[in-house]
């Protein structure tokens, strides 16, 4: 929503909301995701809550890209033309374009998902113990690799 909100106004929404993009993708996501976790303890919620914290960016900036594209189409003028809000013509009309190429997005971002949250897990900043996650696992074996290795 945030990248086809920012690619369907122009002028200073536009670049309110883009400048805010560009602040999060100035930080390393890995980084800024450790903060946040660091921040506010370790759980599973708040791994999902950083991950994707740091993840929505790219793809806003994608959905901006493809609405600036869309916005000049010609049954998006014939919906303004229509009196149709701005909400209905970017719910309605926009969103449904722009999907498919967010969601190829995000599952080729999946595998950098699943990276991050197993490299937040390894220093205890992941989900707790009694769940099952690379991180953790590899951090507890480490204690046996110098003998078992």
């Amino acid at each position: 929503m945030f990248g086809t909100v920012e690619g369907y106004f122009a002028g200073r929404v536009d670049t309110f909301l883009m400048h805010i993009t560009d602040i999060f993708l100035s930080f390393a996501s890995l980084i800024l995701s450790l903060a946040f976790v660091a921040a506010l303890g370790p759980s599973l919620n708040i791994a999902i809550i950083a991950i994707s914290l740091t993840a929505w960016s790219p793809i806003a900036r994608l959905a901006r890209a493809e609405t600036m594209i869309f916005r000049q189409a010609g049954h998006i003028a014939a919906s303004r033309l229509q009196w149709a809000s701005p909400a209905r013509i970017i719910w309605r009309s926009i969103v449904p374009m722009c999907l498919p190429s967010v969601l190829i997005r995000l599952t080729l971002n999946m595998a950098t998902v699943i990276l991050t949250a197993a490299g937040r897990g390894f220093p205890g900043l992941g989900a707790l113990p009694p769940l099952p996650k690379w991180g953790t696992t590899i951090a507890t074996g480490r204690h046996y690799v110098i003998d078992s290795w």
